[in-house]
């Protein structure tokens, strides 16, 4: 049964249900402007949310927030509790892909034993590609059957790769459904592309040492759960054929090393003739949009706003 979150002080209503998936029910939020607030767009947005692909949820800021405050300017949002993935563990990973999860074969004291010491993290499902990928697609198939509209698909880091990943893969079949692409701050490309020494140079803080080629590349392994899927278009689109891709908006942080990979992908779909904007926030740090007080989550959600509008 679809739950009514109390968001009316918002100006804004919101439904909590689920949509059946191929690895079981995705939890989903739908915000619509409330009654008497006209819509500016007939397209359902769908948002996904950043996290390194193991983190975060329907509730974090760069979720909740940015969904409030784009139903709050007339647009109706859907935001997607998509399956995260398991934070290490590849090597287990790898032996189920490759059918062998059990390991080498142990009897009698000493496979009780074995089976005793693990973790209630290594009795869990293994979750890597494609099961958030397959959710969110999951969640855009339904959204525009039950609107009966193509939809705007949008994400945040993490997300916005797997936005971009969900188009790819709907731009190769019959007919897709998604008519806008927005992406902020995202990872694209399996690798992070060489950061220029401009952008060296605006890096600050923390982001200067977790945002390395190294740990991103980690990141996207883990998420991947092998070498072989990091090459695959539909996990990382950056670096491949974009044609056929929707009209684009790429929003990137001004200090924020994975602008490297957020401009690399904006050429490139502009090679591949697609209607691309690209912009970037001066003075922003990345993940502007889970910080709601930063000024740059109201730029953001402006130029997003403002973008959407045109598709119309």
């Amino acid at each position: 049964m679809p739950r009514r979150s109390p968001t009316a002080p918002h100006g804004v209503d919101a439904t909590g249900s689920s949509v059946a998936g191929p690895n079981g029910p995705v939890p989903v939020r739908s915000y619509a402007p409330a009654a008497g607030t006209p819509l500016i767009s007939g397209s359902p947005v769908i948002w996904l949310h950043g996290g390194g692909f193991y983190s975060g949820g329907l509730d974090q800021p760069e979720t909740h927030e940015v969904a409030l405050a784009l139903a709050r300017t007339g647009f109706e949002v859907t935001t997607v509790d998509y399956r995260l993935v398991t934070l290490g563990g590849r090597d287990r990973a790898q032996r189920e892909a490759s059918g062998s999860a059990k390991g080498p074969e142990r009897s009698g004291r000493a496979e009780q034993s074995g089976r005793s010491a693990r973790s209630e993290r290594d009795r869990r499902p293994d979750v890597r590609f494609p099961v958030p990928l397959d959710d969110v697609l999951a969640v855009v198939e339904a959204v525009a059957s039950r609107s009966g509209r193509d939809v705007v698909l949008g994400g945040a880091s993490a997300g916005a790769c797997l936005a971009a990943a969900a188009a790819y893969r709907l731009a190769r079949a019959e007919r897709s459904p998604v008519r806008g692409l927005f992406l902020t701050y995202g990872t694209f490309h399996a690798q992070l592309p060489t950061r220029s020494s401009e952008l060296l140079s605006r890096l600050r803080g923390s982001r200067r040492y977790v945002h390395t080629p190294w740990l991103i590349g980690a990141m996207n392994l883990n998420y991947a759960g092998s070498e072989d899927v990091l090459s695959r278009p539909d996990a990382f689109p950056g670096g491949h054929d974009l044609t056929g891709l929707p009209p684009s908006l790429v929003v990137d942080a001004d200090r924020d090393a994975m602008r490297a990979s957020g401009s690399s992908f904006a050429r490139e779909l502009t090679a591949a003739g697609v209607d691309t904007e690209y912009r970037v926030i001066a003075g922003s740090a990345h993940a502007f949009l889970n910080r709601p007080r930063d000024p740059a989550f109201t730029l953001g959600i402006d130029l997003i706003s403002e973008w959407m509008r045109r598709l119309d």
